[in-house]
């Protein structure tokens, strides 16, 4: 089995893990941070706005059963992109919406 990833941060990423863990051909996901200065940044100091970095989610999943385009139309349903400061009630810079595209494909389809 080929597997790809994909890295996305759309508010706390406990919740948008538990969102993609249950949608099928997602194999594993894993929570952390992405986009700051800090090399390995501790949950309170990017809560504290240290570090720049967002909360992100790594989504391993099989392209045999999930599209990556599939995957990305239920990013842009389970947040708001357009919110600024935060997701719902959590409010900080680390919330905010981000995709980090491996390669050009994934780039092409995230624009």
């Amino acid at each position: 089995m080929k597997t790809q990833s994909l890295v996305l941060g759309g508010g706390c990423f406990w919740c948008t893990e538990a969102a993609y863990q249950l949608q099928p051909g997602v194999l594993h996901v894993t929570s952390g941070y992405a986009g700051g200065a800090e090399p390995n940044p501790t949950y309170e100091e990017v809560s504290d706005h240290a570090t720049g970095h967002a909360e992100v989610i790594k989504i391993d999943f099989d392209p045999a059963v999930v599209s990556l385009a599939t995957l990305l139309d239920f990013f842009w349903s389970v947040h708001n992109p357009t919110q600024v400061g935060g997701q719902g009630n959590d409010e900080g810079p680390q919330y905010r919406s981000i995709i980090l595209y491996a390669d050009a494909a994934q780039k092409e389809a995230a624009e």
